[in-house]
């Protein structure tokens, strides 16, 4: 493993979060000056390939990134994009269900969650913000 590649996976666990490629290469540029966004997203997408972190496509206009490989939902703020793990055990069963039910080889299934964060459920609380439907 490059040394740029073992870098951005200790940050991403690091941080806890699921950052952005954007975020992320903020945060390792703070250890690697010269990096360029670019190397951060080629080396995201290896280290998904390979399965050392997830990517998720949720419903938010960006991509972010896990460095939980396990099988685990999120909830996704609809202001403001923060996204966190959902408490909710994997739907196993329902993929069982569907297995020999349907002419589709069932792989997976994505679940996601929508709601205000904490922060932002304050803003529409207060009535700063109207809420978006």
């Amino acid at each position: 493993m490059t040394r740029q590649r073992k870098l951005i996976l200790e940050i991403l666990h690091k941080m806890g979060t699921h950052p952005s490629a954007d975020e992320l290469y903020d945060a390792v540029r703070m250890h690697l000056p010269r990096i360029s966004l670019g190397t951060v997203y080629r080396n995201l997408e290896i280290l998904s390939e390979l399965g050392q972190i997830q990517k998720l496509e949720l419903g938010g206009a960006t991509r972010r990134f896990d460095w939980d490989t396990s099988k685990h939902y999120h909830i996704r703020c609809v202001e403001c994009g923060r996204v966190d793990d959902a408490p909710l055990a994997p739907l196993q069963k329902i993929e069982n269900e569907l297995y020999g039910s349907t002419v589709f080889t069932i792989i997976g299934h994505r679940l996601e969650f929508t709601g205000f964060c904490p922060k932002c459920s304050l803003r529409h609380q207060s009535g700063s913000v109207s809420a978006s439907p």
